[in-house]
C-alpha cells in the first residue's frame, strides 16, 4: 500500500523524481523552487513524497503552511464588519493551514501516468489529515486543483473534503490567421468596433515599441514598478511577487517565460509575463503605468500584441489567470474552473465549515462571472445533489 512522508527543501533536491516531477506542465519542478526561493520566505514550504509498496517515490506533491484569513474572498464586500470584529478578536477566522499545491499558480498533480495520479491521490487523501496534525495545523487546502482533476481529487471529497470553486482562470482560442480574423470571427460587432476605437486613440498618440526577451534582469528596477501598480488596484490581493521571481525565471526557465515590455518615448509603459508550453501561452502577470494606462487602452493594446504575437510563433491558445472577468467576458474567454478541497482536522468545526464555504467563497459574489456561458461549470457535480447557485 502507498504511503506518504514529508521530505524537507534539502531532501527533495537530493530526489531523482523531483527533476520529472510536473515535466509535462508549463509550471515543472523548476518553478516550484523559484517560488519557494523567492516569494512568502515567512511560509513553511514543505513536500510530500508518496512511496509505493516497495518504497520507491512514485510521485512528489508540493505544500507549504500559512496563516490563512479564511474571509479574503469576502472582504471586499463586507471588509468593514471584520476590521470591526478583529478589533477586539485579531486572529477570528485565521487559522494555521496547510496548503496543497503551489503559491503562484494552479496546482496539479505529479501525472506519470494515470495509475500513478490515482495512486497518489488516494495516499495523500488517507495520509495528509494525519500530518497535518502532527504540524498542529488546524485546516488542509488543496488549492486550486483544475477541473479535470475532478474524478481523480473525488476520493477527498470521500474523505471529508469540501470542494468549492476558487476564481477560474480564463482562456481564449487564438488558432486563426491573425488578430483581424479572430476579431471578425469570434466578437460582435459592437466589441470589433470599440477595440478599433481603443486602438486609434493610442495609435494617434506617441509609438509604441514591443521588445521581447528571455531575461528580465536588465530592465526589472524599471517594470517591476509597473507590475506593483497592477497588484495594488486589484481588489482581491494572491501571492505579491518579488524581483528576484522574475529574475530567477528568467535565469531558469530561459525555454519557457518570455516576457514583454512596451515603452513609449523611450519609457516602459507595460509589461507582461508568459509562460510557453505546448500550443498555449500562458499571460501570467501583467504590469501598467496608470498614468497613461486609462487614456491609451494600454489593457487591450497589450491583449492585441500577446495575441499577434502569440499567433506568429504558433500557439493556439492563451490561457489568463483570474481575476479581470469582464474585459474577458467581451473578448470570448471561457472560464478554467480550479477548485480549492478544504477540510477541518477537527470532524466537529468540518461538519459545520462544510455548511459556510458555500458562502465565503469568492465566486459566488462576483456578477461578471455569472455571465460567462460556462459559469455553471464551477460548480458542477459539487456534491451529491448541489447544482449551481442561481445566477
Amino acid at each position: 500500500m502507498a504511503s506518504v512522508e514529508i521530505l524537507s527543501s534539502r531532501e527533495l533536491r537530493q530526489c531523482p523524481q523531483w527533476q520529472r516531477t510536473f515535466a509535462s506542465q508549463h509550471k515543472d519542478s523548476r518553478y516550484y523552487e523559484i517560488v519557494e526561493d523567492t516569494i512568502h520566505p515567512e511560509f513553511y514550504y514543505l513536500y510530500f513524497a508518496v512511496r509505493d509498496c516497495g518504497g520507491e517515490i512514485r510521485a512528489i506533491q508540493p505544500s507549504f503552511i500559512l496563516d490563512q484569513d479564511i474571509l479574503a474572498g469576502v472582504r471586499v464586500y463586507c471588509g468593514g464588519l471584520i476590521d470591526a470584529i478583529r478589533r477586539h478578536w485579531p486572529r477570528f477566522m485565521v487559522i494555521k493551514t496547510m496548503m496543497i499545491g503551489c503559491v503562484a499558480g494552479e496546482a496539479h498533480l505529479d501525472d506519470v501516468n494515470d495509475a500513478t495520479r490515482a495512486a497518489t491521490a488516494g495516499a495523500l487523501a488517507a495520509g495528509i489529515v494525519g500530518h497535518a496534525r502532527a504540524l498542529r495545523v488546524r485546516l488542509v487546502v488543496l488549492k486550486e486543483f483544475p477541473a479535470s482533476h475532478r474524478d481523480v481529487l473525488s476520493c477527498f471529497v470521500r474523505s471529508g473534503f469540501t470542494r468549492v470553486p476558487s476564481m477560474p482562470l480564463a482562456r481564449l482560442k487564438i488558432g486563426y490567421a491573425s488578430f483581424e480574423e479572430y476579431m471578425q470571427k469570434a466578437l460582435n460587432s459592437a466589441t470589433r468596433a470599440k477595440l478599433r476605437r481603443k486602438f486609434r486613440a493610442a495609435e494617434l498618440d506617441a509609438p509604441i515599441e514591443l521588445s521581447v526577451s528571455r531575461d528580465v534582469g536588465p530592465v526589472i528596477d524599471e517594470v517591476y514598478p509597473l507590475y506593483v501598480q497592477v497588484y495594488e488596484r486589484s481588489k482581491l490581493h494572491f501571492e505579491r511577487l518579488t524581483k528576484e521571481y522574475f529574475c530567477r525565471l528568467g535565469q531558469a526557465m530561459p525555454d519557457k517565460v518570455r516576457f514583454f515590455v512596451w515603452r513609449r518615448n523611450g519609457k516602459a509603459v507595460a509589461f507582461g509575463e508568459c509562460l510557453v508550453h505546448g500550443d498555449t501561452m500562458f499571460a501570467e502577470y501583467l504590469g501598467l503605468d496608470y498614468s497613461v494606462a486609462l487614456k491609451l487602452h494600454l489593457y487591450h493594446y497589450v491583449f492585441r500584441d500577446l495575441v499577434r504575437w502569440a499567433m506568429t510563433n504558433g500557439y493556439k491558445w492563451l490561457q489568463s489567470s483570474g481575476l479581470n472577468y469582464d474585459p474577458k467576458l467581451h473578448l470570448r474567454y471561457r472560464l478554467m474552473p480550479v477548485d480549492l478541497y478544504v477540510k477541518h482536522t477537527s470532524p466537529v468545526v468540518n461538519m459545520l465549515l462544510r455548511l459556510a464555504l458555500p458562502w465565503l467563497e469568492p465566486t459566488r459574489y462576483d456578477k461578471t462571472l455569472k455571465k460567462f456561458p460556462n459559469y455553471s461549470e464551477l460548480w458542477d457535480a459539487a456534491g451529491p445533489g448541489r447544482s449551481a447557485p442561481a445566477k
